[in-house]
């Protein structure tokens, strides 16, 4: 009978020192999302819109005669398109890439781009019947009015010729026609003043 006693309080205190020992356990790795979100699906996108999709819409034509953005205002160069056109994402990453691998040799130069694609752009799959509401996301762009700078170069006293090649190697990535624009010289802008001299009468 003893034998059997002690064998029962063993069990019982083996069974309670497993409840009260406390096991360390590692801490759990970052659970992977289920969805990438759309603003991750390429190098410009805008953090917040207010609506997730967007008409098509036109590229803006200027006709009241505003300059704004069609002059060179960060930089000492740049390229500005000549007609309207939708530039996606895609498009002006590899150019922006196209012109960091080329003046990256120059220290102190910079690179700014002046448009920024934030609209969507949808697209449905072949073959699909009209109606059905509207497509899904696929990339994002930017309509970008004739005139338009759409990059500039400049800083670590850039030479004009390496400038222009860097621009040019950004505008064969571009689906539009461009030129190659220096900053004005403000100087030269500066109308003379020529001083007034009065007449004096004869009489």
């Amino acid at each position: 009978m003893l034998p059997i006693l002690l064998k029962r309080s063993l069990l019982l205190l083996k069974q309670k020192s497993q409840i009260l020992t406390v096991q360390h356990v590692p801490p759990l790795a970052p659970i992977a999302l289920a969805y990438v979100q759309q603003r991750f699906r390429s190098d410009f996108a805008p953090r917040k819109i207010k609506y997730k999709k967007k008409h098509k819409g036109r590229v803006p034509v200027r006709i009241g005669g505003s300059t704004k953005g069609n002059t060179v205002a960060f930089g000492d160069f740049g390229l500005r398109v000549k007609d309207g056109v939708r530039l996606t994402s895609s498009q002006l990453t590899a150019a922006r890439t196209a012109i960091k691998r080329k003046i990256k040799v120059i220290k102190g130069s910079q690179v700014w781009m002046r448009v920024f694609p934030d609209i969507p752009v949808t697209s449905k799959g072949n073959e699909t019947r009209m109606g059905k509401g509207k497509g899904s996301f696929e990339y994002w762009a930017c309509r970008v009015p004739m005139n338009k700078i759409v990059f500039e170069v400049g800083g670590g006293g850039m030479r004009k010729e390496v400038a222009k090649e860097a621009l040019r190697l950004a505008s064969d990535r571009l689906p539009v026609k461009t030129e190659f624009v220096v900053k004005e010289n403000i100087e030269n802008n500066i109308i003379p003043i020529i001083p007034i001299i009065p007449i004096k009468n004869s009489s």
